[in-house]
């Protein structure tokens, strides 16, 4: 074995090492939060999975296929995807030029362009190992949500017979019952699905709808207190507006949270960097190495090890319950500053009085945005 094989095998075998607090966490303790690099591993052949960009730049293709774009239109939109760094300001004008004059989104030829982009999403299915692990972990309790608009997770979990279902922000009552744990297999896509485009969260005044919505606010950055998020396959998901707004802008003392990030560290020094500006969110972030093809297997260990912890009431825990028993101290810890009472053994609970759904989201959303 030559100096360069060691040195790379030493990389991976360093990789692979998981952090104790995560693997000690209870799947139902976890909320997942899903970006395109599980999409990317999952159906590599669709270029418009891979990223946000990436997406947009297949719809515009689409478009141009389909001549629904000025050619015109076309180059602008293409520079435009390289040169601007807000995609959503982009993806907005990409939809109000190929919808009706009147400002109605709909009907609109980008659900064509969608359509077309994600056509026969089963088909693509070649690397299922991520979507198995969360399933798995699903299975016992983990929630999850999602930036992404395909819905390969909800397709694969039914081709295995569960009973998946698909959730956006549209549906008040669904995102309810969600939030408080009675959609066992539910998939939150907090930007909508491309199978119901109208019902997709792009334009900045769509995110207002939801963050004015204080029942709506208050349960979501009640699992933001109470839940451990785990971000898996996200590249910027807390520069995302709209995450931003539902989990991050009322939530004090993040630091005294524990959520964690899965990243591919390319560099050292952007890797390190990053663990330092996370922790101040609360985040804790780990590498599955410095190769995406170490993605996959990474998360599927990681999944192994922690559906084998075990507690007393392991058993006795449904889809109903709203948290894990191993986070009842932490929990008690994080909602104490907002004048929460737990009780020792926590049960179903949807009538849980918390103060994080602050009215004041939409003028400190606004003031964000704003600034932006």
């Amino acid at each position: 074995m030559d100096s360069e094989e060691r040195t790379t095998n030493r990389s991976e075998q360093k990789s692979r090492k998981i952090l104790r607090s995560l693997i000690r966490k209870q799947p139902w303790d976890l909320l997942l939060v899903i970006g395109t690099g599980v999409s990317a591993a999952v159906a590599p052949e669709i270029p418009a999975l891979c990223s946000w960009r990436s997406c947009i730049e297949a719809v515009i293709e689409a478009a141009e296929q389909l001549e629904v774009l000025h050619p015109g239109d076309v180059a602008e939109f293409r520079k435009k995807v390289i040169k601007d760094r807000d995609l959503l300001v982009v993806a907005h004008d990409l939809i109000r030029k190929m919808s009706p004059r009147t400002g109605d989104t709909k009907p609109n030829f980008f659900q064509d362009c969608l359509m077309e982009v994600f056509d026969n999403l089963e088909q693509h299915i070649q690397n299922p190992v991520v979507l198995q692990s969360i399933l798995r972990l699903m299975e016992r309790g983990t929630m999850v949500l999602t930036t992404n608009y395909d819905n390969l997770l909800e397709i694969f979990g039914q081709q295995q017979g569960k009973p998946m279902e698909s959730l956006d922000l549209k549906d008040k009552d669904k995102v309810l019952q969600w939030a408080r744990g009675h959609i066992k297999y539910g998939v939150l896509h907090i930007h909508g699905l491309y199978t119901d485009p109208c019902g997709m969260v792009l334009d900045p005044s769509g995110y207002k709808d939801v963050t004015q919505d204080p029942e709506v606010m208050e349960v979501l950055q009640n699992l933001y207190l109470t839940k451990s998020f785990f971000f898996v396959g996200c590249g910027e998901t807390l520069r995302d507006q709209i995450f931003q707004a539902l989990f991050l802008y009322t939530v004090k003392n993040k630091v005294d949270l524990e959520h964690y990030m899965l990243v591919l560290k390319e560099n050292e020094d952007h890797f390190f960097k990053l663990q330092a500006d996370m922790l101040l969110h609360g985040i804790k972030v780990v590498s599955y190495g410095d190769c995406f093809e170490y993605f996959p297997e990474y998360v599927q260990d990681l999944t192994a090890q922690i559906c084998k912890q075990r507690s007393p009431d392991a058993d006795r825990v449904d889809s109903t319950t709203l948290l894990g028993t191993s986070c009842v101290d932490c929990a008690k810890r994080k909602l104490g500053e907002n004048d929460l009472v737990l009780s020792k053994r926590v049960k179903q609970s949807d009538n849980v009085d918390t103060s994080a759904g602050d009215l004041g989201i939409v003028k400190k959303f606004e003031t964000q945005v704003q600034g932006n």
